[in-house]
Parts: structure tokens; sequence; C-alpha cells
């Protein structure tokens, strides 16, 4: 499938800031599920991206804009061609063993109410590790309630939160799967990307759709989408990895200068 991808962040700051230090993970690598035939970043004010990868093997821009302004751009326009491989993932960048996404981290800390639910996905799975992940996959889908992210309370703090209200955004679905996944001992992480849904846009509550990679024995890392209910196809773009969404970020930085800041996201997914 060939899928076209805009999306735009739009910072507006009052005062003026006086400058910014931002990391952009917004570019999607090439692997055997999906091909970048074109990809542009823009930023205005002007300013130079400094290409680098991450530790996690991500490919992330840093730029530095001097002000004052009023209002920062970040834009990005590209277009991918993907194919369904069921979910699993093969040629990809992997700096880390399976082993390190075993970590906890305050977004995705499981509680006594994540353990137990993933023991019961266990129960039922027969001791095979794919079966008890595709038991999260369906339970959670099956039981969460998916928010809407104009609602700014919609999304929640953490795993342990999003779980407690039965609903949350993709991230918070992600967050929830892989909580659940790592208190079993099976290590996942999270991934930021793009989803194209039946109507040809984002298909989801999320600006842009996050989703969990699981490690299984003799298949290697396979992708749970529990926001949508199935393994990522032909209509997901992969963009970073990372033990949870800060990890995986498109956007992180910060600026100079004291005052307010608003931010208005837009994505449009097509083919």
């Amino acid at each position: 499938m060939r899928i076209l991808v805009s999306h735009s962040f739009v910072y507006r700051y009052e005062p003026p800031a006086a400058g910014v230090i931002q990391v952009l993970r917004l570019t999607p690598r090439n692997y055997e599920a999906q091909y970048v035939v074109r990809w542009r970043i823009d930023v205005t004010p002007d300013a130079r991206l400094a290409p680098h990868e991450d530790a996690f093997g991500n490919l992330a821009h840093v730029f530095t804009a001097d002000g004052p302004f009023e209002e920062l751009r970040v834009e990005v326009d590209g277009q991918v061609d993907t194919q369904n491989m069921d979910g699993i993932v093969r040629g990809t960048v992997e700096r880390f063993p399976p082993s390190l996404y075993l970590r906890q981290t305050p977004l995705t800390e499981a509680d006594a109410a994540i353990r137990d639910f993933a023991q019961s996905a266990r129960d039922a799975g027969g001791g095979e590790v794919l079966a008890e992940l595709h038991g999260l996959l369906d339970r959670l889908n099956q039981d969460m309630g998916l928010g809407d992210a104009a609602d700014t309370s919609a999304q929640a703090e953490n795993a342990a939160q999003a779980f407690a209200r039965k609903r949350g955004l993709p991230r918070d679905f992600a967050h929830m799967f892989i909580a659940a996944a790592r208190s079993l001992g099976i290590p996942a992480r999270y991934v930021a990307g793009y989803f194209r849904g039946p109507n040809g846009d984002s298909g989801t509550a999320d600006a842009a759709h996050a989703w969990a990679e699981a490690f299984v024995p003799d298949l290697g890392w396979v992708g749970f989408d529990p926001a949508n209910g199935y393994c990522p196809t032909d209509t997901h773009v992969r963009v970073a990895i990372g033990l949870d969404a800060l990890g995986a970020a498109p956007v992180r930085g910060t600026r100079i200068g004291q005052g307010d800041e608003t931010a208005e996201i837009a994505v449009r997914v097509g083919q």
C-alpha cells in the first residue's frame, strides 16, 4: 500500500520565545515491511536540522532556533510503501538485546490489577507466548474504551491509571499492553507511527498512532495494536521505538524564555 503522510505541529508563544531546542523523531526507516519513497521535514523559522541516530536506532534531527518569535512550525510531508507482514518485524535496526525491553518505566509500571489481568491471559494461553500476547491484545481492545484526543483529560498519566479508568488514547493502550507483557517476563516496547484508517485518515483518537511490539521466541519482534485490536498491517507506518512514549516522542525539547505555550497538531494519512 502507498501511504501519504502530512503532519504539522504549530507552537505559539506569549510573550515571544527567545529560542527553542528540539529533538524530532519524525522520520521512518526502511525495513522489510516498509520503504520510504520520499520524506521531508520543514521548520519555520528556518533552522538547520542536524541528523543523527538515537540510542534505539531511530532517525532523529536536532535543531535550535533563535528568537524572538511568536510561532514555531514543524511540517512533515512524506510517502511510504508498505506491505502486510502479519505483525512480524524483520530488517530493523536493533541496538539492544530483547532483555532491555523488560525494564519498567514510570509510564509502564504494572500495578496489581494489571499483573492479575496479565496472569489471566497467561492462564488462557496455555504456556504459549504468542497466544498470551494475543489474549492481552483482544482483552484490552474489548475491555477498554478509546478516548477522544480533543479531550485533554482523555490521556492517562501512566498504564495503571489508564487501566483503572478503562479508557485511554492509543498511547495508553500501548502502555497497558507493554506493562502487562513485561509483568509476564515478555520483552515489549513502544512504537510511534501512523495509521491509515478505513476512511483514509488516522482512524483513531490520536494525532499520530501508537502500538507495541513484543519479543516472541522463534519469531522475533511482533507488533500488536491494542487500540485497533489486531496486529499492524500495511496500514501502519512505523517511525520510532522506545521503552515508552517519552523515548519515542515525535517532538521533544524546550524553549528559552517564560510565558504561555500552546500547541496545535494536525495529521492526515491517506493513500
